[in-house]
């Protein structure tokens, strides 16, 4: 029964349909039913003077009552009632002067905040799909008959001749700042439009607040760059700033050249750039114009956010790059020319044929063509190979034309330096062939050392640590990198000696374990050697050597200070031989396989172990060893041929050692 209920076909909502997006307004805190009840108040006209302020003070608590627009049908009158009553306070204030007295600042506040500060929705439906705001429409507000008298009515009363900052400022605060930048995230650009130009304006008018305003701004941008990337205010906010910075006083604070780079450059990177750029592009032709100086830093980070893929980017960002070319002094542009045309060389050469247009639209600018022709010398040889290649290969006919004209300005601005890149490019050609040629010959030499290192690796004893020396059969050079056949590799390919096996440090796959549980076993046990440093790397306690036919020695420190020395019970007669001999010595005995816990140990024979000695220092030293016939290789723990030598061709980062 409960396999059938599993197997029952469950309801999927086929692929690409969308779901309904909400359409509702934002979650406004509606007023009860009685208080919806309004009557109309007479209008200030039918009032005598004195009973004016009285009359403004009632009409704007009619205007604090909140109605619910989700419900078209639901108190019409009320709501025309209090439209009406919002146009008459938004006259009154417009047209007539010393109508602003002191008790009205925390009243009209108060209604401003009932009005507009509420939460904005979130950008999806609770099943739905996230809010494009380059494909969606924008959801509108449906309480928009209010609200956009609402604003209106507040830009007039802080406009007028009437206000008074010093009364104002006790109410218009620093958490009315934040709450109106909070709205900026509507979806409704009407709205965004309207807050934009409030705050502005109190910006202008309130000194006190304009430092903790640009602030809160870049708090808004730092979430929005690092956090969210999803804010529908942005364009707006960088209108404001935009106007800001055009009114910074010289030399610029550092502050200011801080939000340039911190702030401004790395909203480059952000997906959504295209809803912003050009306000974007304003601020920074803002600070360039205000100080030339930071030209360089500017250009470098936008070539650090340059886009790799992404084609409609890239074309913003040449469209950006024009622009500060237009504000660019001539000094300031013989600092960025190498790395800007290298990009630009990049963009030119880009089979996106808008890209490349958009590259080469540049030599249309005058001003930009004056700057190439007086440093022709260093921007020539790095356009000369991309201008060229798309001149007879890009597959578009209009970009043929344009590259034709840029070349005609090089030709004609330094024809002999021309005529030089044009022999070099030849020469490279020409070479192309026999470069190839080279580059493949060391891959495949690469290839063949790496499958004989594979096939030795297999077949090596301890899992052949020197594959290609001792294990292989191979030969050494002179600067200890493994050879093949004569050919000394480099030092970045030679096989590392630290314990990490492979080519240029890659571990190999031939010990079966993969590259992070080697290097974990070969940093513990290098903190083995560092805690007991013994001679040949042996620890205090412990120590264990492969011994002849699988024995295991130990040695253990002495209780008394003086401990007995053991003789030497075999003679080192492989230390003698070469590698190659003392290898195949080793594979003539029969090999065991036992467990070692340490990097290095006392090869002891017939069960004969290395003793050990105490130092002045009280450290443990190694006087007798067994025979060492393995090859010197250790890692920075393991100790070499000698007194602790090592045990017959141990692996002893794999754990294991191998006794003959």
């Amino acid at each position: 029964m409960f396999d059938r209920l599993s197997a029952a076909p469950k309801d999927v909502m086929p692929e690409g349909i969308r779901t309904p997006k909400r359409q509702h307004s934002s979650r406004f805190d509606i007023s009860d039913q009685r208080q919806r009840e309004l009557d109309k108040l007479p209008g200030f006209h039918e009032v005598p003077p004195n009973r004016r302020q009285e009359l403004f003070m009632q009409k704007l608590d009619q205007c604090n009552i909140i109605f619910d627009f989700n419900d078209a049908s639901g108190d019409m009158k009320s709501k025309e009632i209090k439209r009406l009553a919002l146009h008459e306070l938004l006259d009154y204030v417009a047209q007539n002067r010393q109508v602003i007295s002191e008790p009205m600042y925390p009243r009209v506040v108060e209604m401003f905040a009932k009005n507009l500060f509420r939460p904005i929705p979130p950008p999806m439906n609770p099943q739905g799909e996230a809010f494009d705001p380059e494909e969606d429409e924008p959801v509108l507000e449906v309480a928009w008959p209010h609200i956009q008298v609402v604003y209106e009515f507040f830009l007039r009363f802080i406009e007028s001749q009437d206000f008074n900052t010093n009364f104002a400022k006790q109410y218009i605060d620093h958490g009315f700042v934040l709450q109106l930048l909070e709205l900026f995230d509507s979806e409704d650009p009407r709205e965004r439009d309207f807050l934009k130009t409030t705050l502005h304006r109190i910006y202008g008018k309130f000194l006190n607040l304009r430092s903790f305003i640009r602030r809160s701004i870049n708090n808004v941008f730092f979430q929005f760059i690092y956090e969210t990337e999803r804010f529908n205010g942005i364009a707006e906010l960088l209108e404001i700033l935009g106007s800001i910075i055009n009114g910074f006083a010289l030399p610029l604070k550092e502050e200011h050249k801080l939000f340039l780079t911190r702030v401004l450059i790395p909203m480059h990177k952000v997906k959504s750039l295209s809803m912003y750029h050009p306000q974007l592009a304003y601020c920074i032709v803002q600070f360039l114009e205000k100080d030339a100086a930071l030209t360089e830093e500017v250009v470098l980070g936008l070539l650090r956010y340059w886009p790799k893929v992404n084609s409609t980017k890239e074309v913003m960002f040449l469209n950006e790059v024009e622009d500060i070319f237009e504000v660019m002094d001539p000094a300031e542009f013989a600092k960025v020319q190498e790395p800007l045309f290298n990009q630009l060389a990049k963009s030119v050469a880009s089979p996106h044929f808008q890209v490349a247009e958009r590259a080469l639209y540049f030599w249309n600018n005058e001003y930009f063509c004056n700057l190439v022709s007086d440093n022709v010398d260093v921007i020539l040889p790095i356009m000369f190979a991309p201008l060229y290649e798309n001149s007879k290969g890009h597959w578009n006919r209009t970009i043929h034309g344009m590259v034709y004209n840029a070349m005609k300005l090089f030709m004609e601005v330094n024809p002999q330096l021309f005529d030089e890149c044009s022999h070099d490019y030849t020469e490279q050609q020409n070479n192309a062939e026999a470069v190839k040629q080279v580059r493949q010959a060391k891959w495949d030499r690469l290839a063949q050392l790496a499958e004989q290192m594979k096939m030795n690796g297999a077949s090596g004893v301890g899992g052949g640590h020197h594959v290609g020396g001792i294990a292989g059969g191979g030969e050494y050079s002179r600067n200890g990198g493994p050879t093949m056949k004569g050919l000394s590799l480099p030092a970045s390919l030679q096989m590392r000696q630290d314990g990490s096996g492979g080519i240029g440090g890659v571990p190999n796959d031939a010990l079966g374990q993969d590259s992070s549980s080697r290097r974990m076993e070969q940093l513990r046990l290098q903190d083995d050697g560092r805690r007991a440093p013994g001679v040949g790397g042996g620890k205090e306690y412990g120590d264990r050597g492969g011994g002849v036919g699988g024995n295991t020695s130990k040695s253990r420190p002495s209780s008394s200070t003086n401990s007995v020395e053991q003789p030497q019970t075999q003679t080192q007669q492989h230390h003698h031989l070469k590698p190659q001999t003392q290898h195949k010595a080793l594979i003539g005995h029969g090999m065991t396989r036992t467990r070692s816990r340490s990097n290095s140990g006392g090869g002891g024979s017939g069960g004969s172990s290395g003793g050990h000695r105490p130092t002045s220092s009280g450290s443990v030293k190694s006087v007798g060893t067994g025979s060492a016939a393995g090859p010197a290789r250790s890692s920075s723990a393991a100790g070499a041929r000698g007194s602790g030598g090592s045990g017959s061709g141990g692996d002893v980062r794999a754990g294991n050692k191998e006794g003959s």
